[in-house]
């Protein structure tokens, strides 16, 4: 298949996706985009300049504490949440910093996914109390 059979309709594919709304030579596909915000303790996924979803994270010394992921309804089902946990999770190796999964989606997804295993930290006895 060259292209979606209607311009209208949001398509996931392998690598990029299909962008929602008038297709053009310009935005015929857009490539998710993973940014931290640390202002706001965030990962962000945009499509098409559009926040998909995000995970929120805490910092406790060379530990990245994440806490909650969200993928925007609309947008579930073309692997946002995977992109995004592989982008965030390269960024925090990038950083030299340890990732310790709080938040099920990201739990879930370090069960699936081994290759991060050596950046990853058991969530201890006491940061859960204070959380």
């Amino acid at each position: 298949m060259c292209g979606p059979p209607d311009p209208t309709l949001a398509l996931a594919i392998a690598g990029p996706v299909w962008f929602a709304g008038e297709m053009s030579e310009e935005n015929e596909t857009v490539t998710p985009e993973v940014v931290n915000t640390p202002g706001d303790h965030r990962y962000v996924i945009r499509v098409g300049g559009t926040e998909v979803g995000h995970t929120v994270y805490t910092d406790r010394g060379n530990q990245r504490v994440f806490l909650h992921t969200e993928i925007d309804p609309a947008f579930e089902g073309h692997g946002y949440g995977s992109t995004l946990m592989f982008d965030t999770l390269t960024q925090v190796r990038e950083a030299g910093l340890r990732a310790v999964p709080v938040c099920p989606f990201m739990v879930g997804y370090l069960k699936r996914h081994r290759d991060f295993d050596d950046i990853v930290d058991p969530v201890s006895i006491e940061l859960r109390k204070t959380l």
